[in-house]
């Protein structure tokens, strides 16, 4: 049986997630640049790196980046956004990464982590990220704020994009955040919907920072500062929207 994540990322996820923006890109990758002390020119790798919007904006920041994903539908689409071939696009497991590392800096972003259901798993993500980068080199998570989410989640939404009807049902379960997506083909006037809906699931694991400490210890990694929000300088756990860990190896 497929794990979601297998699953959820094809082309549904290219509707559900279209409004993401390019400029937002740019400006959090112009915060990440600062947070990171990054030099011209230094390598980057982008794990998890979807459809490449923060990819081409650190590649335009003068970076030399590489982007690796799971999905080969998003690393379709993140090829296409770069007719150029500036960035080195590959397809890999976050846990068993085909590279052999030398890179400045990680950023791991949009709460591409927690996917798993053994912390041992998710520490194997954190140990590649170490095994990526040079001595004292650099990383980011940027990963949701758990008791933030868990006070603002919205039970339930639906609309209409492309003629498809999207609905999304939220739940915090056994210390997950779920997020169970419903998308069908509406037609006429009366939104009749002619064909069965196209289920999927995704399933995020909620770390404080507390946990992410102990994890990144063990993978030999060092936080150094959490900020709430990329707009944040200081994290407030109660009321920061995001948790976005930076820290450097030993």
């Amino acid at each position: 049986m497929a794990e979601w994540y297998e699953e959820s990322f094809g082309e549904d996820y290219l509707l559900v997630y279209k409004h993401r923006d390019i400029q937002g890109a740019k400006r959090e990758v112009h915060k990440m640049i600062a947070w990171l002390d990054l030099a011209p020119g230094a390598k980057v790798l982008d794990l998890c790196c979807g459809m490449g919007r923060h990819s081409m904006a650190l590649d335009e920041a003068g970076y030399v980046v590489t982007g690796i994903d799971l999905s080969e539908v998003l690393l379709r689409e993140a090829r296409k956004n770069d007719p150029e071939g500036r960035v080195t696009w590959l397809q890999g497991d976050m846990r068993n990464l085909p590279l052999e590392g030398g890179f400045d800096a990680v950023v791991n972003l949009f709460s591409s982590f927690g996917y798993f259901e053994q912390d041992a798993e998710h520490v194997k993500v954190l140990k590649e990220i170490h095994r990526m980068l040079k001595p004292q080199g650099r990383f980011i998570i940027d990963f949701l704020n758990a008791d933030y989410t868990a006070a603002h989640l919205v039970p339930a939404s639906r609309r209409v994009d492309d003629g498809q009807l999207i609905t999304e049902q939220r739940s915090i379960e056994d210390g997950y955040v779920k997020k169970k997506i419903s998308i069908t083909r509406v037609e006429g006037e009366n939104g009749n919907c002619p064909e069965n809906p196209r289920n999927y699931l995704e399933r995020i694991k909620l770390y404080r920072s507390d946990d992410f400490a102990a994890m990144l210890s063990q993978a030999d990694l060092v936080l150094e500062k959490i900020h709430g929000d990329y707009n944040e300088e200081e994290y407030d756990p109660s009321a920061s929207p995001r948790m976005i860990i930076v820290g450097r190896t030993l």
